[in-house]
């Protein structure tokens, strides 16, 4: 029996793998054909223009990411801030907390803030002396110039930074490491706050010993400046100690800077190592954003302080 005979009597014919594979084919490309005509040509550039603007999309909402978590970090240690001050008022210390904390604040770090000043303002004055040179003969007014600038603002601005690196990582590490050993919900379940036993003694300390430390070692940088401008300069010690460009309102402001740059140390070091996660890894990670914080905050508080005090107490 031919094939005319199969289809006359209505037996099924068989089809090959090829014929299905081909038919298969040739539907797949009628389905494609037909999606395009109903999506139309803007479907093709609004793919177009998703691939090209993802990259850019991804970096966008990373940046908003890092941007919410920096606003919610201010606003942790605003609120901190506050805690701190009300237990400062109304909290319940043990005798001898505060001392403790002055010691470890001021004293431990005096050495390291005496050689880093020393280094500072050698640095600084034969810079200023060199570049000095260069535009007048006579260097007499460089030592007035010199002790004002330092009052005013590399004293206290400068010798903050080393300063936040020491006491900064040293609080955070301390309160980051009581967090992950629970010792912090110890103090919680024992009715007693965490800032009013923790926080308050290291602000109170980094205040008054931060301020000591930063006096120090601006008599330290301005000794330091004094010999080096005599050594490289021939500038008579006499000369190099005028006075004459010194206001009450320089004191004034860099006592502020002195006070400020303390309490920031303090409020920032502390937020963020009770905000401890992670076990050993986030005490370190705790340190390292203590550190960073504390240097950022000092550098923005410099900006705001020297602005409001270039109205009240203009430099002459």
């Amino acid at each position: 029996m031919d094939r005319r005979d199969d289809l006359s009597s209505g037996a099924p014919r068989r089809v090959s793998v090829n014929e299905r594979h081909a038919e298969y084919i040739e539907g797949r490309a009628r389905l494609g054909s037909a999606s395009l005509a109903e999506e139309g040509p803007s479907s093709d550039l609004n793919h177009a223009r998703m691939s090209e603007t993802s990259p850019f999309a991804s970096d966008e909402a990373g940046f908003l990411a890092e941007f919410r978590q920096a606003l919610k970090e201010l606003v942790g240690v605003l609120r901190l801030g506050r805690q701190t001050l009300y237990y400062i008022m109304n909290g319940t210390r043990e005798p001898g907390d505060i001392a403790e904390q002055m010691f470890a604040i001021g004293n431990r770090s005096m050495p390291f803030m005496v050689v880093t000043m020393a280094f500072i303002g050698a640095i600084i004055a034969y810079q200023t002396a060199l570049q000095s040179s260069r535009l007048v003969p006579d260097l007499s007014m460089m030592g007035a110039t010199f002790i004002k600038l330092l009052i005013r603002d590399l004293a206290a601005s400068v010798g903050a930074l080393p300063l936040a690196t020491r006491v900064g990582a040293g609080i955070a590490a301390e309160i980051g490491s009581m967090v992950v050993t629970e010792q912090v919900d110890a103090l919680r379940m024992s009715n007693a706050d965490p800032v009013d036993y923790l926080v308050v003694p290291r602000f109170v300390a980094s205040i008054i010993m931060g301020t000591v430390v930063l006096l120090i070692g601006g008599f330290v940088a301005f000794a330091s400046g004094m010999f080096v401008a005599n050594v490289a300069f021939d500038v008579n010690p006499h000369t190099f100690m005028n006075l004459s460009l010194i206001t009450s309102g320089d004191l004034i402001l860099g006592f502020l800077k002195c006070l400020t740059y303390g309490g920031a140390i303090a409020l920032v070091s502390a937020q963020r190592g009770l905000s401890t996660f992670g076990g050993s890894e986030g005490v370190g990670r705790s340190t390292t954003e203590a550190v960073v914080g504390s240097c950022f905050s000092i550098i923005v508080l410099n900006l705001v302080i020297s602005s409001i005090g270039y109205v009240v107490f203009p430099a002459l």
